[in-house]
């Protein structure tokens, strides 16, 4: 075989290769997270988790979206952080945020930042906190706020992005009512400085599940070296016996390409009450 054909096959493969990461970020994945047995008549509350839009590379439409959310009954949105990191996105932003107000969410929506919504300039993200708070969101930075839900508190404490070094564990329960224990939180990294803080259930993202995952997520290493060796890189985990779930996110970063790995919108179906039996999930 001659030096031109080999190249010829080598290109062809890479063009195959870069087809098919790109199309992966097309193909969404539904996933329906229930970490606890509920009883067939037990209350409870159907939660939207979004994680990691990244809107400068992001292959799922406004449109799309709401088309994959839209018979749904939905109880309350978060949002775990990476919205954007450029200003020019704050437009697309507002036609996301319209699709999620559509879905009228009974218990409102609520957001974190991540470590690229702090790229941008202070006042810039100033502008986008205020976009989202006009759409309906709720935007918790080391804070929390408690919502009575049929006679059942549901506190969502919202702890800033630790891998920028902007987490406040005492900032973010200070004053926290008895009751359930969620918390939102873009780096999952913060689990493992959590042991005497009490939370029944923690939503993250920031991991993508690799992006690149093939054949391993080497370079997660750096994000979390500690986490890559539990192999806690997407999915239910636990630590300390207590759950947490990393979402791999609707978005890209750097490239919009994902090898091993899928945008995910995720359901979380949550009894607020205290029933500890054991997990179940599936994917779709």
């Amino acid at each position: 075989m001659n030096t031109t054909v080999i190249l010829s096959l080598f290109i062809f493969i890479l063009i195959f290769f870069v087809y098919k990461a790109y199309a992966n970020t097309k193909d969404v994945i539904i996933n329906n997270i229930q970490y606890k047995l509920i009883e067939p008549n037990e209350p409870h509350i159907n939660l939207l988790q979004i994680s990691d839009m990244h809107l400068e590379n992001i292959s799922i439409s406004p449109d799309k979206l709401y088309n994959q959310l839209k018979d749904n009954s939905i109880d309350l949105i978060t949002i775990t952080g990476d919205l954007l990191d450029r200003k020019r996105s704050f437009p697309k932003l507002i036609s996301y945020l319209k699709v999620f107000n559509q879905l009228k969410p009974k218990h409102g929506i609520y957001v974190v930042f991540g470590n690229h919504d702090y790229v941008l300039r202070e006042k810039d993200l100033a502008v986008m906190k205020h976009t989202l708070e006009q759409h309906g969101c709720k935007v918790l930075q080391n804070e929390h706020d408690s919502l009575d839900i049929n006679g059942d508190i549901l506190n969502i404490i919202g702890v800033d992005d630790s891998s920028t070094k902007r987490s406040d564990l005492v900032k973010s329960f200070e004053n926290v009512k008895t009751g359930y224990n969620l918390v939102i939180t873009h780096d999952p990294n913060i689990v493992m400085k959590m042991k005497n803080y009490h939370f029944d259930y923690l939503l993250a993202g920031h991991f993508h599940g690799g992006q690149i995952h093939w054949p391993k997520p080497y370079h997660l290493a750096k994000l979390g070296r500690e986490m890559m060796k539990m192999n806690m890189v997407k999915g239910l985990h636990y630590y300390d016996d207590k759950p947490f779930y990393i979402s791999e996110g609707l978005g890209q970063t750097g490239v919009n390409l994902r090898i091993g790995s899928r945008p995910e919108i995720t359901h979380h179906k949550l009894s607020i009450n205290n029933i500890t039996k054991k997990v179940t999930s599936t994917a779709i």
